[in-house]
């Protein structure tokens, strides 16, 4: 009997995608965003409106004194510093970026009234046609709750949205249904942004001995790979609709 075989995922260049539409990015942490900053600036180019939406301020994500700071406020403005940085570099303007701030000391994304009332309020000001976030199948417990916040709200609201769910390090599985295909120097442009969170590229080199941008480069490339297309990179998501 023939195995039965998914095909794999569409490569996004193919897609019948309109022109001058809106998406909004709802990043977990600062950083989330330049993890599909490729596929981000694919709709730019098209002309897309762009708002990104950091929930949390990732200050366990901080060595303790790495440039200086200590307490959680000076790691989370360091770090919202960081992402400021890395979306001027792309091209963002800095009325497209907000951070809600949704967690305490302890960095964790609470799932209560408040952080649904917060994200409620972004989607309502941004009314995108397209979200994007990390999948919800993930060991890291604020992209889960991301996923979590976002399909209630969706779901409760009736919204007529789509949501696409990238493949993260840590994502445990997930259908890859469309993927965004890019060669070595866009590698690179993307490297520049992410070594821009210099908090995460320093732990990263000194927990795992790899660089923040070889982490995240080296998922694009095995998804690349898993898909056929040896030699490339590629961010891959899971497309769900509302």
């Amino acid at each position: 009997m023939a195995k039965d075989v998914r095909p794999g995922p569409a490569n996004i260049s193919t897609l019948d995608l309109p022109r001058d539409s809106r998406l909004a990015v709802l990043a977990p942490h600062p950083d989330d965003f330049d993890a599909i900053a490729i596929t981000m600036r694919h709709f730019q180019r098209l002309g897309w409106s762009i708002h990104v939406a950091v929930l949390t301020g990732g200050a366990s994500g901080v060595e303790e004194g790495f440039a200086g700071v200590y307490t959680p406020a000076e790691k989370v403005a360091l770090r919202e510093r960081e992402q400021r940085a890395s979306l001027h570099a792309f091209g963002l303007p800095e009325e497209a970026l907000c951070f809600l701030r949704l967690d305490g000391d302890d960095s964790r994304l609470p799932l209560n009234e408040g952080s649904v009332a917060a994200v409620r309020a972004f989607l309502d000001r941004t009314d995108p046609s397209l979200v994007f976030m990390p999948h919800g199948n993930d060991s890291n417990e604020a992209h889960r709750h991301t996923w979590n916040l976002f399909s209630e709200i969706a779901r409760a609201d009736e919204r007529k949205v789509e949501a696409w769910l990238n493949r993260d390090a840590k994502t445990q599985a997930m259908n890859e249904d469309v993927a965004t295909r890019f060669g070595a120097s866009d590698a690179q442009w993307k490297a520049s942004l992410l070594r821009l969170h210099a908090s995460q590229h320093v732990r990263n080199l000194n927990s795992r001995g790899t660089g923040f941008d070889e982490r995240i480069l080296a998922v694009n490339r095995a998804a690349a790979e898993a898909a056929g297309w040896p030699g490339e990179w590629a961010e891959v998501f899971e497309r769900v609709g509302f």
